[in-house]
């Protein structure tokens, strides 16, 4: 990922919270030739002092067939995200972009028909707990998950190298910064509201008691 010192979170459990909280990720890799991408649900595990992330992928795709011939693969975790005009500062420069995201390397290790039941069975519990009705993997017609494993397979990578980027306006005046805020909760724009609340809960880090500046810099 490009270098920016400014916005770079090295915190590693508002990077690991951020990751639960955004599971949704995009699998990139590469066959020797060209790129591919798939938008997997990941469930997220923590061994031994590392983190290994779990999916499943339709089998003799591209993208199987990608991480068949070169299992190095990149991940990204992505959040709300939102336009953040210039208007709303207290210099003249130019509008950015706010975000989140985090950017995973690693291998990629496929595994057996018995880890993809597995991983099954953990999606849906995690996910369907919250329904009126849940309907478990083990609630499924017979002869169906035999039929869907076939065409699917499910891997794990273990995570080797990190990099978060939390672009917030970290960098502007306390201001600024309120502004920025102000204004993203006027919008009917969920992501701005979702970016809005995450600057306003960073604030008080960010500028210190007294100070207007960031990182407590007047």
């Amino acid at each position: 990922m490009y270098k920016m010192p400014e916005f770079t979170e090295t915190d590693d459990r508002e990077i690991l919270a951020f990751m639960k909280g955004h599971p949704f990720v995009t699998l990139i890799g590469h066959d020797g030739e060209k790129s591919v991408a798939t938008q997997v649900p990941v469930l997220i595990d923590e061994r031994d002092g590392s983190i290994f992330l779990r999916a499943h992928i339709m089998r003799k795709t591209d993208h199987h067939r990608a991480l068949e011939k070169n299992p190095e693969a990149l991940i990204l975790f992505t959040g709300p995200h939102c336009y953040v005009s210039s208007s709303w500062y207290t210099q003249k420069m130019g509008a950015t972009w706010n975000y989140q995201t985090v950017h995973v390397r690693g291998t990629v290790r496929f595994l057996d028909d018995t880890a993809t039941v597995q991983l099954l069975t953990e999606l849906m519990n995690g996910y369907e707990q919250a329904q009126e009705r849940p309907l478990l993997l083990e609630q499924l017609p017979e002869g169906y998950v035999p039929m869907m494993v076939k065409g699917i397979v499910t891997f794990e990578l273990e995570v080797k190298d990190v990099s978060a980027i939390f672009k917030l306006s970290q960098n502007r005046d306390d201001e600024s910064y309120r502004n920025i805020v102000r204004h993203l909760l006027a919008t009917d724009d969920t992501d701005a509201h979702k970016v809005a609340r995450e600057m306003m809960r960073r604030r008080a880090a960010i500028f210190p008691a007294g100070t207007t500046g960031p990182g407590g810099k007047d």
